[in-house]
């Protein structure tokens, strides 16, 4: 057996290290020294906590179910989480502590792109594995770091999926709404790359929008007047809830003669409901997640878990979550300790069953560098208020392509 077919192997070494031990006499799990992982996220403004909440989420289900299993080498996992508020600074004063002061083996969790930027170079000149939990800018995978894997989402398959959309939608004309981040500029820049690749002749425009602002009533009113044919909104909550209320208040959403393409996730957020009303209904939503896409066993495992302790259904960011932790956790298993160039080695050969896909990392310089490429997706309608994601209609999905025949229109 060559080298290469020896490292690019199934992630199941892991689970039956663990069982052996233990079936052999071993130390339980939760009688060793725990296995640090240092976890960066919001949980507070001005970022995304609703973001942070359900990565948190994801990755304390994860943590659970392993150590049921015994852990990994014989040691149970520990999750040292802390705050970045969205902010890149905080996010770099996070790496610094867990690296230097907690001693965490491996870095996770991170979801938001600009704050993924500030933190990886100091993962790379440390060593330490870092499992980009969902920031989708293409910039990360170009600084080239071999520390840094990413098996979430990418801006430039978003756009392709905007694209392949919009395409089929027949449109003129386009303005997305994008927030002024690493991950909104990038894929409004993207979206605007494969319209043009198309060839279709498409009128697009983009405006950047703060963030931290709570009205953007003077833009919204631009969009009006340019009565476009379908507006693109590339923001996160609380900023993204607020302008889609917005354009609904200068009645531009829901509309006859405007799609409304959603390309951050929004839906499946659990607070998206109690923020958003009408201006919902009809759009069209991009997402990593459907209650109708095929889950492995964990993947099925997670949310079971998380729909008893959270009674809900879990977004996308709770199944990525779990795919982080199981990527250090195999890594770890195979590797046979923590050291992290073993880790990272036996990283960009593997191929690890996930929650909904086998994850692999695809070793292309640039924006593809040690990323899943093949992550799947979906998009869906949303036609009803308080409609559940298992009620909205697919339009794509992993081998279903792109079906727009029952997509619908209100009525004016």
């Amino acid at each position: 057996m060559s080298t290469h077919d020896h490292m690019r192997r199934t992630g199941l070494g892991g689970l039956a290290i663990a069982l052996l031990a233990l079936g052999s006499g071993g130390v339980a799990a939760q009688d060793q020294e725990p296995i640090r992982v240092g976890v960066t996220l919001t949980q507070s403004p001005p970022g995304s906590v609703i973001q942070g909440t359900e990565v948190l989420r994801g990755l304390e289900i994860a943590r659970d179910l392993f150590n049921e299993q015994g852990g990994v080498l014989d040691r149970p996992f520990e999750l040292i989480v802390e705050d970045t508020q969205g902010i890149p600074e905080r996010g770099r004063a996070a790496v610094e502590k867990l690296i230097t002061s907690d001693k965490v083996v491996a870095l996770t969790g991170e979801h938001q792109s600009s704050v993924c930027l500030a933190e990886i170079g100091l993962a790379a000149r440390h060593n330490v594995p870092f499992i980009n939990t969902n920031c989708w800018s293409d910039d990360i995978r170009k600084e080239g770091h071999p520390q840094v894997f990413s098996p979430n989402m990418y801006n430039s398959r978003v756009a392709t999926a905007m694209a392949e959309v919009i395409q089929g939608l027949g449109v003129d004309s386009v303005f997305a709404l994008a927030e002024n981040t690493d991950w909104g500029i990038g894929q409004a820049e993207a979206l605007d790359e494969l319209l043009e690749q198309t060839g279709a002749d498409i009128d697009y425009q983009y405006e950047l929008l703060d963030r931290e602002a709570r009205d953007f009533t003077p833009v919204i009113q631009g969009v009006r007047g340019e009565n476009p044919s379908l507006v693109a909104l590339i923001m996160l909550p609380p900023a993204a809830y607020v302008a889609l209320n917005q354009l609904n208040e200068q009645g531009v959403l829901p509309s006859e003669d405007t799609w409304l393409f959603e390309g951050g996730g929004l839906f499946s957020y659990p607070d998206f409901w109690e923020n958003v009303r009408e201006a919902a209904q009809y759009g069209i939503y991009f997402d990593l997640y459907h209650t109708d896409m095929a889950l492995s066993d964990l993947g099925a495992q997670v949310r079971e878990e998380y729909m008893q302790r959270h009674d809900g259904t879990p977004s996308r960011l709770v199944f990525q979550a779990a795919d982080s932790l199981l990527l250090i956790k195999e890594a770890i298993a195979n590797a046979g300790s923590t050291d992290p160039d073993a880790m990272i080695e036996w990283l960009q050969q593997a191929e690890v069953p996930g929650t909904r896909g086998t994850i692999t990392f695809s070793d292309e310089p640039g924006p593809l560098f040690q990323q899943w490429v093949d992550t799947p997706y979906v998009t869906y309608q949303v036609t009803e208020l308080d409609q559940k994601l298992e009620e909205t209609t697919l339009i794509s999905a992993p081998d279903l392509g792109v079906q727009l025949d029952q997509l619908r229109q209100p009525k004016n």
